[in-house]
């Protein structure tokens, strides 16, 4: 080859190579970064526009920039099933993960695969781990290009099953519990290294959020990121930030004990949040980067006007199912809107890969649906039913059916609520909406064994 012939090839080689890193770029350019901030223990009632103590004016501008969904519901509304179908898109109860990792007051390592507890009318099986085998979000989202990163709590499971073993670049703040010993450093008390050398008094939230921080700061600006961030509050213990409970206490004199401490932790959420925003911000990146605030579950606190809480046989109804769903996608979802469409924590998963470009299609196990059409303005997504499922007790099982909401129990026993007329579920209907509790009960059997459920299949009245 003649030497100028030599140089032309190598030049068009280089112009294809240069063509081609430029593509990448633009495209990597198109996906938006993506932000989820998971609250623990969060429920419904506790945002400042439904109760005046609670003061989150950074949450709320979430929703000020982007749409809130009015009837979010946790899939299994307990710490680790809830997580799981964020995770996978998955719910709960095709994963077996239907009751919270019993971590213990050891190390949190477990060395069987499964639990039962006694007092679990099916004796259902519930898994102590995630599995390896499971595609997650983040694995997801890297095969789109993304780096990923963990912050908190995660709960599905101990060291070979944490955050980098499934699909996370990086992880911080992450142990094998449920919940911490204190907010203060030492958080975990003698039985985990995680934050050991932070120094002591620190507050938990802050340090997680210096973290997240810094992974936004520091991360390469090359390709496209997923910043998870799952806090450890608003769980019990409750201990708020010494300023922010003064703060609330000053301003509310009742807010005593457990109360000022508890408003003072969702402060502190609160304040994580603004502080991400302004990260976001100051890297240029508001106009591409979706966030997420979704709550786990409700917690011990009531939510009224919401019946229920997580505990005593009363998690599937809206105090304990119903949870806080804002999503701000710049460019794309309407500032200040709202959607009742019921949907899931199952969601999340598929509205994500599709933000990323992906194709729900083509993770065939997933159980939820993506949102994004309702971001972008649809009126409502292919979905008749909404349903969680509980293990605990002898109630299991709800569908949300439009304005209809049924909930199953062992026994046999059925209530059915009008939510549109009756948000409290104070006025069961099922005696009378006999035709209405067979529909949803066939539902519910159709589920069951779609998903695998062991044990008792409910029966109609």
């Amino acid at each position: 080859m003649k030497r100028r012939d030599f140089l032309r090839a190598v030049g068009c080689a280089a112009g294809v190579l240069v063509a081609g890193s430029a593509a990448r770029a633009v495209e990597a350019a198109k996906k938006p970064n993506i932000v989820l901030l998971f609250a623990d223990d969060l429920g419904w009632g506790e945002m400042k526009y439904r109760r005046h103590i609670f003061k989150t004016p950074n949450i709320d501008s979430i929703a000020a920039d982007g749409m809130t969904f009015t009837d979010a519901y946790a899939a299994s509304p307990t710490c680790s099933p809830s997580r799981a179908s964020v995770i996978t898109g998955q719910h709960p109860a095709r994963l077996g993960i239907v009751r919270h990792v019993p971590t213990g007051r050891t190390d949190g390592r477990l060395k069987d695969e499964f639990h039962t507890i006694k007092q679990d009318p099916a004796q259902m099986p519930s898994r102590n781990w995630l599995p390896l085998g499971e595609t997650t979000i983040a694995e997801a989202l890297k095969k789109r290009g993304y780096q990923t990163a963990f912050v908190g709590k995660w709960h599905l499971g101990h060291e070979p099953y944490h955050p980098i073993r499934q699909g996370y670049d990086v992880q911080f703040g992450v142990s094998n519990f449920g919940h911490v010993h204190s907010y203060h450093a030492p958080f975990f008390g003698k039985f985990s290294d995680t934050y050991k050398d932070v120094p002591e008094g620190k507050y938990l939230t802050d340090q997680l959020t210096d973290d997240a921080v810094k992974y936004i700061e520091g991360r390469d600006a090359k390709a496209p990121f997923m910043l998870t961030l799952f806090y450890y509050s608003a769980h019990d213990p409750f201990q708020g930030r010494k300023d922010l409970v003064e703060k609330i206490q000053t301003a509310h004199p009742n807010a005593k004990g457990w109360k000022g401490d508890f408003a003072a932790m969702i402060a502190a959420i609160d304040e994580s949040v603004g502080r991400i925003r302004t990260a976001i911000g100051k890297k240029g990146l508001d106009d591409n980067t979706v966030i997420f605030f979704v709550g786990d579950q409700g917690g011990k606190v009531p939510n009224g006007p919401l019946r229920g809480t997580k505990r005593g046989g009363r998690a599937l109804y809206e105090g304990g199912a119903r949870i806080p769903l804002q999503v701000c996608w710049p460019g794309v979802a309407k500032p200040a809107s709202t959607h009742a469409q019921p949907v899931s924590t199952n969601d999340i998963f598929p509205t994500m890969l599709a933000m990323a470009g992906g194709k729900p299609a083509d993770y065939p196990r997933l159980d939820g649906k993506s949102l994004a059409g309702l971001l972008k303005g649809a009126a409502s997504i292919d979905r008749k039913h909404v349903i969680m499922y509980r293990s605990y007790e002898s109630q299991y099982a709800a569908v949300r059916s439009g304005k209809w909401k049924l909930i199953a129990y062992r026994t046999g026993k059925c209530e059915l609520y009008n939510l549109a007329d009756d948000l409290s579920e104070k006025n069961d209907l099922s005696a009378t909406q006999g035709d209405k509790v067979k529909e949803l009960t066939g539902v519910l059997r159709a589920w069951e064994k779609k998903m695998g459920v062991p044990g008792k299949i409910i029966r109609a009245k």
